[in-house]
């Protein structure tokens, strides 16, 4: 299967208003080249230097997604042009994209990163901690940040009935969350590869989609 023969799918399966981000970290120039002669504008990088180059050498309508964990000091790389950052995962993290925003003059559209796995690996707030936070005012502080919705991932496992209880309780805490934000807090981002369409049935709004459509990464 090509490419685009993958893209093609995925667009045909994918119920009208869910977004299809390629995961394109660790892929070269080349196949995001490939992936955008077929008609794909979102792609999501892990690690900012990689996609700070790529966004100089590829065409500027793309949008790029920050998917993976990103350090305070290395914000300043992907603020300047980057689109959503998916992984937003404590306080600590939105105080320095919003300082690094103020000084592009930008607002930075972010997802807020839950962990709702048991899997220490995983990054993401504690959902207490995260609720604590939001409902009592905790972005008021941090203008240059426009909150859009939450970002997730089920647990790593072939236990389908985890999956979805981790796909449902993400749906839960979006759901939950939506009172202290507005309109634009739109977005649930969850489902990969092995299980986007089991998170299809719990209303994600944006799948990642990485190996289906490049293959195996080259690390």
């Amino acid at each position: 299967m090509s490419i685009r023969t993958e893209i093609e799918r995925l667009r045909e399966e994918l119920p009208e208003g869910v977004r299809l981000l390629a995961v394109s970290k660790f892929h070269p120039v080349e196949a995001l080249s490939e992936a955008y002669d077929a008609g794909q504008r979102a792609f999501g990088e892990s690690r900012p230097q990689e996609l700070r180059l790529k966004a100089e050498i590829l065409p500027r309508d793309i949008e790029w997604h920050m998917i993976g964990h990103l350090q305070t000091n290395k914000v300043k790389y992907i603020v300047p042009f980057v689109t959503l950052i998916e992984s937003l995962d404590s306080e600590r993290l939105a105080q320095e994209i919003n300082r690094q925003a103020e000084r592009c003059g930008r607002v930075i559209d972010c997802l807020l990163e839950i962990h709702i796995t048991d899997e220490e690996s995983k990054s993401g707030w504690a959902y207490d901690e995260l609720m604590s936070f939001v409902s009592g005012g905790g972005f008021q502080a941090y203008p240059n940040i426009r909150v859009r919705g939450v970002m997730g991932m089920a647990t790593f496992t072939d236990d389908e009935a985890v999956v979805r209880r981790d796909f449902k309780r993400l749906a839960e805490c979006k759901a939950e969350l939506s009172e202290y934000f507005g309109e634009e807090f739109d977005t649930l981002s969850m489902g990969m590869s092995d299980d986007y369409r089991i998170a299809l049935e719990y209303g994600t709004t944006e799948v990642r989609i990485g190996s289906t459509i490049f293959g195996a990464r080259e690390y």
